[in-house]
């Protein structure tokens, strides 16, 4: 027998976005229904396979063996999961569903747990269902059991000798650069003629340089053509990964391969169809500044709606939807964003905001640019007590306006100090003021008194 309920809100998805949403708008008297698939997943991609374990498992490099550093990273990610859910249980409006969720109409869900159906109609639903890795259609792939995603990697205790990763974007290159540092020999094979393309070539080639002296090997222009399973007497098989390089093709072993060739949106099995809500070619659901989709009463948060593959960015999603759905006076809108950061968790770690030198150029800007060493910044002391001076850090100044353009820093602590960068942009603090700003010391942010004085 399928069971009913009714709802002011229901919420698909228990990721930043909308677990946030969810309990906001209960604490508001709301009658809320917050849909997960999975009990691993309460709490979203972030805090189960996304951005705190693999942070954990970076952070534990060099302190701990690898089996441990898993254990600690699954302790840290079970006690996130259960706060996640405790957080929710004081308000008495709220109710979690586990199971998967399937749009029957605009406003009726129906939900597959595991005590049975739950049919769920709402005045107001919101779309949070994240993204999933994407897997190509390689021969062999699908049937390889060694090949996995990086959210299965993360669950092996046992540390590959050898690792393959396919793909050189953000996670290839953050999952290479961690378990090089647990002992591990990776090859990144990338079919893009660079990795990090998108950075000035300075920039692109002093992580470059970083990765390889972690002992990361990386293949570009390398196109991937099959994975042969082998078996092993006596022990679990291993990958054979073939690919063309310069037209000739190569093989390389693996005891993992890691498919890293990015995320798509995860819509596939909520019968968006029979809700009338859009979507777009790469599956995403459309949605207009407001995040709201072709259907008014239906918003969508975080990655599912195409945005940046950030947690920050459903949170914002979030504080954009909450103004739709409290008629706000003056809500807010993505249009707004400005100056937002991201980080690529190298050791030490690459963040960046805004243009690069390169594209301020092509705008036809009038820049000043201050680079250095990291090494060469007498100023940064902290960078030598923890015993990490490589790296560089780049800022692009506009010459006419004195205002920021954008950083890239790839040094210890930089995704902390490019938040100082990226509130500056904000809110129109010039380089002067940021240059001649008092910071504590030894602290990563003093880098800003000597580094903009080199603009030129």
């Amino acid at each position: 027998m399928t069971a009913t309920m009714d709802a002011d809100l229901l919420v698909i998805g228990f990721g930043k976005g909308g677990k946030t949403l969810a309990g906001d708008m209960g604490k508001r008297g709301q009658r809320v229904v917050l849909v997960e698939a999975s009990r691993s997943m309460y709490g979203g991609t972030c805090i189960n396979t996304g951005c705190v374990p693999t942070k954990s498992l970076v952070f534990h490099s060099g302190r701990l063996p690898y089996a441990s550093a898993v254990a600690e990273v699954e302790r840290l990610t079970a006690g996130l999961r259960a706060a996640n859910l405790a957080g929710l249980a004081p308000i008495p409006t709220v109710t979690v569903l586990t199971g998967s969720a399937a749009f029957l109409d605009p406003n009726t869900v129906a939900v597959t747990t595991a005590t049975g159906p739950v049919t769920v109609s709402a005045r107001q639903i919101v779309i949070g269902t994240g993204s999933v890795p994407v897997v190509p259609d390689l021969p062999g792939l699908a049937d390889c059991p060694v090949a996995v995603t990086s959210a299965e990697l993360l669950g092996r205790v046992s540390r590959p000798d050898r690792l393959v990763v396919l793909g050189g974007g953000y996670i290839g290159l953050e999952f290479a650069s961690m378990y090089a540092g647990y002992g591990a020999s990776v090859t990144v094979l990338e079919r893009r003629p660079a990795v990090l393309g998108h950075e000035d070539p300075e920039v692109a080639e002093t992580a470059r340089a970083l990765l390889h002296s972690r002992g990361v090997t990386i293949v570009t222009s390398a196109t991937v053509t099959g994975v042969q399973t082998i078996p092993r007497p006596g022990g679990p098989p291993e990958a054979s990964v073939e690919y063309v390089l310069d037209g000739r093709s190569t093989k390389i072993g693996a005891d993992n391969v890691l498919v890293a060739l990015g995320r798509r949106p995860n819509t596939a099995s909520l019968r968006l169809d029979r809700a009338g809500v859009d979507t777009t070619d790469g599956g995403a659901v459309a949605v207009d500044d407001f995040r709201r989709t072709s259907q008014p009463h239906i918003f969508a948060v975080g990655d599912v709606n195409g945005g940046p593959q950030f947690t920050y960015i459903s949170l914002d999603d979030y504080r954009i939807v909450l103004d739709q759905l409290t008629s706000a006076s003056a809500p807010r809108s993505a249009a707004q964003r400005h100056a937002v950061p991201n980080c690529l968790f190298l050791t030490p770690p690459l963040a960046r905001v805004g243009l690069t030198e390169t594209q301020a150029r092509a705008a036809n800007y009038d820049i000043r640019v201050a680079t250095s060493p990291v090494v060469n910044l007498a100023t940064v002391a902290r960078a030598r007590i923890v015993g990490q001076t490589e790296g560089m850090m780049k800022v692009v100044v506009d010459a006419a306006t004195d205002r920021i353009l954008g950083a890239a820093l790839l040094c210890h602590d930089a995704q902390e100090i490019i938040n100082i960068v990226a509130l500056a942009m904000r809110h129109g603090i010039t380089a002067t003021a940021l240059r001649d700003e008092i910071y504590t010391h030894p602290s990563m942010a003093e880098c800003f008194n000597q580094l903009l004085g080199l603009l030129k």
